[in-house]
């Protein structure tokens, strides 16, 4: 990995953990120093973000990372119901779904003593989760918008797991989910699934830069808690 993708991916990371926030305005000269780089490789990587829709260059006055546009992540959302749902449909008419949804139904599908309670980790828990039910359905070009569309809407989705009360929502709503497709009931897990992308919709329309703060204070807490018990 170069300098300027190790710092790319960083700068992402600080986005998704919300250590930048939107309207943060910061300078080449001071991520090149905070990333002990030279500017070539960070103006790269800054480039490169902006090009992803995360930061924008503002003329003379260095960079900003982009603003919320709601609008924008709605749109996501509806193509994203499309591409699940669709995918839910033709893997409900495949055969050995049950063998295919295994691996899933074995994370989701557990006691509750056994759930996974760390935040950022259910989030991944979770895109993969998605990830998976549009893959299994075979079609790759599916799969690759899906995974862009996913991407977009990372850095707000992860918000809804800042709440403790959603990752035993998020356990059994898959759950249920997967033994509605496994059962063979389309027009159930169809709504099964879209109800469950809603509620995160709904999630991302009730977002004040108050809940973002909150979110990176919180996160600043796990981290330093996870570097005192190291």
């Amino acid at each position: 990995m170069n300098v300027a993708e190790k710092i790319y991916q960083q700068l992402r990371q600080e986005l998704f953990d919300f250590q930048l926030l939107p309207g943060d305005r910061f300078s080449e000269t001071e991520v090149a120093k905070r990333m002990n780089a030279s500017r070539t490789p960070v103006r790269e990587a800054l480039y490169r973000l902006e090009r992803d829709g995360y930061v924008q260059v503002q003329f003379r006055n260095g960079w900003q990372v982009r603003p919320f546009d709601f609008q924008y992540f709605e749109d996501l959302y509806d193509v994203r119901i499309l591409l699940e749902v669709e995918s839910v449909r033709r893997l409900i008419g495949k055969s050995a779904v049950n063998e295919k949804l295994a691996p899933l139904v074995s994370t989701w599908c557990c006691n509750e003593e056994d759930r996974v309670r760390d935040s950022a980790l259910i989030a991944d828990m979770d895109e993969n989760f998605h990830f998976s039910l549009v893959d299994l359905n075979g079609n790759q070009q599916m799969s690759a918008i899906h995974r862009e569309v996913c991407e977009r809407l990372r850095i707000i989705r992860r918000l809804d797991f800042t709440r403790a009360s959603r990752i035993d929502v998020t356990y059994e709503e898959h759950g249920n989910i997967l033994k509605l497709i496994i059962s063979g009931d389309e027009s159930r897990a169809e709504q099964a699934l879209r109800n469950h992308i809603e509620l995160s919709r709904n999630t991302v329309r009730e977002i004040t830069l108050h809940r973002i703060q909150m979110a990176k204070s919180e996160y600043s807490i796990n981290i330093k808690m996870d570097h005192s018990g190291a």
